[in-house]
């Protein structure tokens, strides 16, 4: 496969691209050494097409009555989210949320790694946290700087998120993780994720409602899409 310029992934698809992934790498340690777009839809409750058509992003059309090399694909798809290579990372917020990511095994098994971690209490400042010293978040900028960041999570309260976001921008941090339950304000250009854990169980405390309500049926409870 050549390396001239892709098609530019639509959001849908990107989401999808770790999902597909995450089933190849488990097929692999099965020694599964083929697999068919509909062996992929089954495993990752979408349809065929989509799979096909989310695949076609990378380039990969996979051989008729063959599929997909689990092997090929699985570095096609981690070349596409940039995971042949090691992203260092740095956390604001060495609190409880700040403490349990740092600790998370699955960042670092999937080519992140934590650098730094910075908090502006003081009663954090030199603990220990995933193997990172905390450190004082006037340091936010050199830790950056020096360490090649990039990619910033945001673990604070959420009426500090704002203030910690700045200060990414500020550092030269382009992508953002925003774990704080507030919108955040950026500057254009840069990258934010949102993971709020409340909102998606009102999103869940929704279908239960429904599932107790004949008058009202999600059509679909895996994507969040509702029937007209």
């Amino acid at each position: 496969m050549s390396d001239s310029p892709r098609r530019r992934i639509p959001e849908a698809a990107l989401g999808r691209l770790p999902v597909y992934l995450r089933i190849l790498v488990d097929l692999a340690s099965d020694a599964v050494t083929q697999v068919s777009s509909e062996q992929l839809a089954e495993l990752a409750a979408v349809n065929a097409a989509k799979v096909r058509k989310d695949l076609s992003y990378l380039g990969t059309y996979g051989t008729r009555g063959v599929g997909y090399d689990v092997q090929f694909l699985t570095y096609q798809i981690q070349r596409e989210l940039g995971l042949n290579q090691s992203w260092p990372i740095v956390i604001v917020g060495a609190g409880n949320l700040g403490q349990a990511l740092a600790n998370f095994s699955g960042i670092s098994e999937r080519g992140f790694h934590i650098v730094g971690v910075v908090d502006k209490d003081t009663s954090k400042i030199g603990s220990l946290v995933g193997g990172v010293r905390v450190t004082h978040a006037d340091e936010l900028s050199q830790i950056v700087q020096s360490k090649g960041v990039s990619i910033g999570i945001i673990a604070t309260p959420a009426q500090h998120a704002q203030e910690a976001a700045d200060s990414l921008v500020r550092a030269g941090v382009g992508s953002i993780m925003n774990f704080a339950p507030t919108v955040l304000n950026v500057p254009q250009g840069v990258n934010v994720r949102k993971v709020d854990l409340a909102l998606e169980l009102q999103i869940l405390s929704y279908y239960e409602q429904c599932r107790n309500n004949t008058n009202v049926t999600p059509a679909d409870t895996t994507t969040g899409a509702v029937s007209a």
